[in-house]
């Protein structure tokens, strides 16, 4: 693995996750109270021996560069490893940003082709799974293929939504159509019990749709990228143009939890997935293949007289005489008395108040971070330093689908009422 060089692309401005997205970059995104989007792609690379990482983004880039900076340096003595931002930037050479996932690489291929390197791993920067690269790596080499596709298995709903594939019985990828519809999906089905699949799950799963993850060959990359300048996006455009030329492609099958982060709906379900029993389909406690993130060295966690039931929470909290049901809570979160939690994911706070800046804050009519008393919150997200009052509710009274309202401080995505990073909600409110 010494020889591969992993490209994470960090995708656009993430208008999807928005506003999650309206101070950081998709892979900044918080994740399971303690993690960050982007330490899922990191942790699977460093697991599978892969420790050379450069991490493509062009908007809203400081939070990412510094939890990168903070969380991950892996040029120990003697060692070459890195994980580095580059983010877009225009020359006379490239004028423009950033058009496309291809176009991204293709930008900064003068550094990619420094590195003497046999492979190239594209990896996206927002989904959540465990995968040994290795493993995909090893199936590339032995094949001797040109492009390796990861691909999952997927059933004729969730296939409208993804590039498919079409593959022999050896895994020799022979079509590739970008989200077919009605006889054009019917016609990439593949018996997708040949892949490991059971009898039933392939009959469940008969499409093979493509992760956006790949493994190129040195000389294959970059001649697709110089001989096609127009083509701006590897699903679209450079994969099509792979097989029409004649190059060897395979598909790699992935048959386990994998999650896109592509919406806030998709972002908070996968959340609260994690806090399910006995075993939640993807779980962070996985001594084996761990998932790293940044050290902080926070105090465990303190309740006093709380009734939690299935949530997770993240160290340096405090939650005080309050009832939380299936939610997770950030790092450093503050509940205060006779709140009511259900459903909801608080991503905590960034930085401590102590209990006499809390009182001065009070004192002067102002409101200090995390939820207070008397409050109620069901089906919501609760961005980093938001400073909730006391006998608020949160609750999306009116059942209302979508909204914006940054000049409160909210937004509503797929009824979830979303409370932006930094924001405040007087006491009293009614969301």
């Amino acid at each position: 693995m010494k020889r591969v060089l992993a490209i994470i692309l960090g995708g656009g401005a993430g208008t999807r996750l928005y506003p999650l997205t309206k101070m950081r970059a998709k892979p900044a995104v918080p994740l399971a109270g303690k993690y960050r989007l982007i330490d899922i792609p990191i942790s699977n690379c460093i697991n599978s021996g892969i420790n050379k990482m450069y991490v493509l983004t062009q908007f809203n880039s400081a939070s990412l560069n510094r939890h990168l900076t903070q969380s991950y340096n892996l040029s120990a003595p003697f060692g070459q490893g890195f994980v580095e931002v580059l983010a877009a930037q225009q020359t006379p050479e490239s004028p423009s940003w950033f058009e496309g996932t291809a176009d991204a690489v293709r930008k900064y291929q003068w550094l990619f082709q420094e590195w003497d390197v046999d492979e190239y791993l594209i990896l996206s920067g927002d989904q959540l799974y465990r995968m040994d690269y290795s493993l995909f790596v090893d199936y590339h080499r032995t094949n001797k293929a040109d492009l390796t596709v990861a691909a999952l298995p997927v059933d004729a709903q969730q296939a409208e939504g993804f590039g498919l594939m079409k593959t022999d019985e050896e895994g020799n990828i022979k079509s590739f159509s970008e989200k077919p519809k009605g006889d054009a999906l019917k016609a990439m089905a593949v018996d997708t019990s040949r892949f490991g699949l059971s009898k039933e799950s392939s009959i469940k799963k008969p499409y093979l749709a493509s992760m956006g993850i790949y493994v190129f060959s040195r000389d294959t990359l970059f001649d697709l990228l110089n001989k096609n300048p127009l083509h701006k996006d590897f699903g679209k455009e450079i994969i099509p143009e792979s097989l029409s030329r004649g190059d060897h492609l395979r598909s790699y099958v992935f048959d386990d939890y994998w999650e896109d982060i592509g919406t806030i709906g998709a972002f908070y379900e996968s959340n609260l997935a994690l806090t399910q029993q006995p075993t939640p389909p993807f779980s962070f406690y996985d001594e084996k293949f761990p998932i790293y993130t940044r050290p902080r060295y926070l105090p465990p966690t303190k309740l006093v007289d709380a009734q939690i039931t299935d949530s997770i929470i993240g160290e340096g909290s405090i939650l005080k005489s309050c009832s939380i049901h299936h939610c997770v809570l950030g790092v450093r979160s503050r509940v205060e008395s006779n709140v009511v939690l259900k459903d909801s994911l608080v991503m905590g706070s960034d930085f401590v108040e102590s209990s006499e800046e809390r009182l001065l804050l009070r004192q002067g009519g102002g409101i200090p971070l995390g939820v207070g008393e008397g409050t109620t919150v069901k089906r919501a997200i609760l961005d980093k330093n938001t400073r909730i009052g006391n006998n608020v509710a949160i609750v999306n009274k009116d059942n209302v689908e979508d909204t914006d309202r940054p000049e409160e401080g909210f937004y509503i995505r797929n009824g979830i009422v979303v409370v932006v990073k930094n924001a405040t909600i007087s006491d009293g409110a009614v969301i």
